[in-house]
């Protein structure tokens, strides 16, 4: 507004995404430099800074051009130059993290015989979603629930309607996300069950590394990858752990509903939904599963979807694997997705039906309660075959149950959370 009332146009300016505001810095760049981290990521920004790094005679500045060449290059290119940090102070997962942090590229040990999971074999259109679930080798009575509830492939109706029609629905498909454990830990070689369980339901995809909590991280990665080969048409994904419930005809219907908006087109590029954490502190109790050392690791975390379970697209997926090779792995999984969404520029957003803890008083009261949520977080397999088994039951008196629109009162809100225990 000028200063004699009259409206001031608007300047629109355009503004080259290779210019690097002044005072403007990356989220690990802001604490000191000393966290082992830290440093590593900044000789990696250092390198693919066509700023800083001038001398690079690979380097052309061809605006868009030039972006995404240095968004695809390789992360093994990048040198470290960072001391060896010493972690015989450390708890032993995190040593043996870091110890192998360089690392990224493990063989397939098993696969599923489709092409993108267990799904359909009449499909006539793209999946509109892939479950793929964070899942270990002993967790059998896991996915054999999920499979029997909530994670069946093949086409999935939507929602039901008043007179118990269904609206919207897609093809689902279905993929465990699993690494390889130390059979003289488990007392067992679960190899020839693996693949046995494999034949039988084709949805078993195994890396040969390490699975312990803070590797949970290459499983993003390299799954990531793995989808970008094998899964080019798919539409959405839910990524989540192998102990929540999700209320898959609900989700689907929602899911419809994003794709249907104004403009999904381009906002597709970088949605992500799920349970949103504000920029928290890292954990510095050493008895917390989640202890992050300040030697390791300085300042905020930045924004990231928590809690068990997150819905991106497929056409993000591609992106967080070739932005991943330019972000350092990072010992907590989700937090290490948040890291390359600030690479891209993208903003995760909140739902309250994600709901990662459990319902307050009053509302785990209400009968049609858990037609609310599109996902819970913990519930065991027989806790699963009883919640499924309940909402079908209660479906046509909850047919115009909605879902949640605001977090409980009470209940932690992303601004104010810490890290689930």
């Amino acid at each position: 507004m000028s200063m004699n009332g009259t409206p001031t146009p608007l300047a629109i300016i355009r503004v080259n995404p290779l210019i690097v505001a002044t005072g403007s810095e990356t989220f690990w760049q802001r604490p000191s430099r000393e966290a082992y981290w830290n440093s590593l990521q900044e000789a990696v920004d250092f390198h693919f800074n066509p700023v800083l790094n001038s001398k690079d005679p690979s380097i052309v500045f061809h605006d868009s051009i030039f972006y995404e060449f240095v968004r695809k290059r390789s992360f093994t290119k990048v040198s470290a130059t960072a001391e060896k940090l010493d972690t015989s102070q450390y708890p032993p997962l995190l040593q043996d993290f870091v110890n192998n942090m360089e690392r990224r590229d493990y063989p397939v040990l098993i696969q599923p015989g489709g092409l993108c999971g267990a799904g359909a074999k009449d499909e006539n259109e793209p999946p509109l979603i892939l479950l793929a679930i964070k899942s270990s080798e002993l967790n059998f009575k896991n996915r054999q629930a999920i499979r029997n509830t909530w994670g069946r492939a093949g086409w999935v109706p939507g929602q039901s309607d008043r007179g118990g029609e269904r609206r919207g629905g897609g093809y689902v498909r279905r993929i465990f996300l699993l690494g390889k454990e130390n059979f003289e830990d488990l007392g067992v070689n679960t190899t020839s069950l693996l693949r046995t369980e494999n034949e039988l339901y084709g949805d078993i995809l195994q890396w040969d590394f390490k699975d312990t909590f803070f590797n949970l991280t290459l499983k993003d990665v390299l799954f990531w990858k793995w989808f970008s080969h094998h899964c080019g048409s798919t539409k959405f994904i839910f990524k989540g752990d192998d102990d929540v419930f999700v209320n898959t005809h609900r989700m689907l219907t929602y899911l419809q509903e994003q794709l249907q908006k104004p403009g999904a087109e381009e906002t597709m590029k970088d949605f992500m939904v799920g349970y949103l954490l504000g920029s928290v502190e890292p954990i510095r109790d050493v008895y917390s599963k989640y202890f992050i050392p300040d030697t390791f690791y300085k300042g905020l975390y930045p924004t990231y979807e928590s809690g068990g379970g997150v819905i991106y697209t497929g056409q993000l997926t591609k992106r967080l694997y070739e932005i991943s090779q330019r972000v350092h792995l990072f010992p907590i999984d989700d937090t290490f997705v948040g890291m390359c969404m600030s690479r891209l520029n993208a903003m995760p957003s909140h739902h309250p039906a994600f709901l990662i803890y459990d319902f307050n008083a009053k509302e785990a009261e209400a009968e049609c309660s858990h037609h609310t949520v599109l996902l819970l977080h913990k519930r065991s397999p027989a806790q699963l075959m009883s919640l499924w088994n309940n909402m079908k039951m209660t479906e046509e008196k909850c047919w115009n149950a909605t879902l949640r629109t605001s977090d409980s009162e009470g209940e932690n809100t992303p601004s104010t959370m810490t890290l689930p225990p």
